[in-house]
């Protein structure tokens, strides 16, 4: 006597019938689609054991219905991604959402190498050089009037030369007698130093830091025989051959200030109109 061979469920016999094995139990397609068959996202139908069921996201759908958002088009052996949880093909998700090309206004697809640069995108083939037309890539560059340049070109065009030697200056120069310099090579004729940053003056139409201009062209004070600059508005007294510095203008007996005032001289020493008296 032959064995029976039942769905394991509703317990019809399979003889002769398709039916589907699950964890080594055999079902008939009709139970089999009623307790284990997953409901299509599209269309709210069971996705049968005769359909071809495609998931993502633990989410399923009919091959049939797995379709892109916008156009309808089939994506179930296509590259498609998602927004808002809606499936768009590649083409539709870049129209929509991706970034166009400054340069050539077309749309940079989703997966493509992209430049970007303070808000705007390019191709990775139209980041090019404004001059000479080649690839910056990850190269240094500098924008100018909407346009893009390599460091080279950009000097070669638009960069000022230093007046001291001779090279583009790209960024921070510095402006003296209408000429351009580096920060480093603007320096005190006497020292050496950078003047960029610090108060400076000229003599002989050479830049000098104020010590340097003090010590080798400033008039000396009568009294302390520090340098007289005579910059920034400081004052000084000067009478005949000598100079002062305002604070050092006093008697040399009483050592009352003589700013203003009346004033004797006796060989070297300036007096007080009192202390002249005694002469």
């Amino acid at each position: 006597m032959t064995a029976r061979y039942d769905c394991h469920y509703c317990k019809d016999s399979l003889f002769g019938k398709k039916y589907v094995q699950r964890e080594e139990n055999p079902y008939c397609v009709k139970c089999y689609n009623s307790l284990y068959s997953n409901t299509c996202e599209e269309c709210k139908k069971p996705i049968g054991c005769d359909s071809r069921d495609l998931s993502y996201k633990d989410r399923h759908w009919h091959s049939d219905c797995f379709q892109c958002f916008k156009c309808r088009c089939s994506i179930a052996d296509k590259p498609f991604t998602t927004k808002d949880e809606q499936l768009l093909c590649t083409e539709c998700y870049a129209n929509e959402y991706s970034s166009k090309c400054y340069e050539c206004k077309k749309t940079i697809m989703p997966g493509s190498q992209k430049m970007e640069h303070k808000g705007n995108s390019w191709h990775e083939t139209c980041f090019t050089c404004k001059r000479c037309q080649q690839l910056i890539g990850t190269k240094s560059f500098i924008p100018n009037d909407n346009s893009n340049y390599c460091v080279p070109c950009y000097e070669k065009q638009f960069a000022l030369q230093c007046v001291q030697c001779k090279k583009p200056i790209t960024t921070g120069g510095v402006t003296y007698h209408e000429q351009p310099w580096h920060k480093d090579c603007f320096l005190c004729t006497g020292c050496k130093e950078q003047l960029a940053g610090q108060r400076f003056t000229s003599q002989d139409g050479f830049p000098y830091c104020l010590t340097c201009y003090c010590n080798l062209y400033a008039k000396k004070c009568a009294f302390c025989t520090s340098p007289i600059s005579g910059l920034g508005g400081s004052k000084y007294i000067s009478y005949e051959e000598r100079q002062w510095h305002h604070d050092c203008f006093n008697c040399t007996k009483c050592a009352v200030s003589l700013v203003g005032r009346g004033f004797l001289t006796e060989r070297d020493s300036i007096l007080c109109p009192e202390c002249g008296k005694n002469i």
